[in-house]
């Protein structure tokens, strides 16, 4: 099937928020192609420790894309260890000029509970403004809501699952099965 045919996977919100010392990652499980949904429970958000640091990570798009990218930013914190910043640029100069991995499909959002980063595929190591970031097909409703309740007494983790809840019931292509992992500094 030639790519312009395929109807293209989607599905995804993953949410960041840093908030009171803490910083929380959530994924929806959901995978739809076209009009189906696939699955509901896909598993889009993960703790990796390279080096013995902990790093959380959430992505969008591609599975096998963002399982790429995911070794490839373990592979440079491993080199760098405790240096997410440096590790996150790393990844993204390699993305930008690597002709292969020019062409993965997926964005992520990575923290070391003091750092909070989106990666893409242009070259971009984009650190939030206002403490909240989020990508996917519901990235902005979750952006929005999240944004909205941080001046609220909500810790990070009810931020994030309460944006969470409003994007799924906003967007087709999210849904409330979560994935939340969670890091402090």
């Amino acid at each position: 099937m030639q790519r312009e045919e395929f109807p293209g996977w989607h599905g995804t919100t993953i949410i960041g928020v840093r908030k009171g010392g803490e910083v929380v990652i959530a994924g929806d499980g959901q995978v739809s192609l076209g009009q189906t949904v696939i699955k509901g429970s896909a598993r889009k958000v993960r703790r990796l420790s390279p080096g013995g640091f902990d790093v959380v990570a959430g992505f969008a798009g591609s599975t096998a894309d963002a399982f790429t990218l995911l070794e490839r930013l373990e592979a440079k914190l491993e080199a760098s260890p405790g240096q997410l910043q440096r590790a996150s640029v790393e990844l993204a100069k390699d993305w930008r000029t690597d002709k292969y991995l020019q062409k993965l499909e997926a964005m992520l959002i990575v923290t070391d509970g003091q750092n909070l980063y989106v990666i893409t595929g242009a070259g971009d190591v984009l650190e939030p403004e206002h403490d909240v970031t989020a990508i996917g097909s519901g990235g902005n409703f979750a952006l929005a809501a999240a944004r909205a309740m941080m001046d609220s007494d909500k810790s990070a983790e009810e931020v994030a699952r309460a944006a969470m809840a409003i994007a799924a019931d906003i967007c087709v292509y999210t849904n409330g099965n979560l994935t939340v992992e969670s890091i402090s500094r």
